[in-house]
């Protein structure tokens, strides 16, 4: 069974940084693409960012394109997101997920628990 772990959420102030992992189990990870969503309170959840199973191609939401570092070590299955420059806007729960094929155009269809991200201003 695939479970997906996230760490590393927490209260920052704005303008600082966190990072996240994600820990990956029951799959071989190198075949598959990630992802890391949010969602904040009343909002749809949306993708910040995106890997593909290789590591060698990436895509970045736009509100977070030059802030945000998506990046993987397929050799200790896990993912992390390096957030810079936060702003209080992305206040929100962070969601890591599975593609179900190694592009950037999978479909995500396994998540983690989610971990909170507070940006105070």
């Amino acid at each position: 069974q695939v479970q997906l772990v996230e760490s590393g959420g927490g209260l920052v102030q704005a303008g600082g940084s966190v990072r996240l992992s994600c820990v990956v189990s029951g799959r071989t990870f190198s075949l598959y693409a990630m992802g890391w969503f949010r969602q904040a309170p009343g909002k749809e959840r949306e993708l910040v960012a995106a890997i593909s199973g290789s590591g060698f191609s990436t895509e970045y939401a736009p509100f977070v394109k030059d802030r945000f570092t998506i990046s993987r070590d397929n050799a200790r299955s896990i993912m992390d997101l390096e957030m810079n420059s936060l702003k209080p806007d992305d206040t929100a729960v962070y969601y890591c997920a599975a593609g179900n094929e190694r592009s950037l155009n999978a479909k995500y269809t396994t998540w983690g628990q989610g971990t909170q991200v507070t940006v105070s201003s």
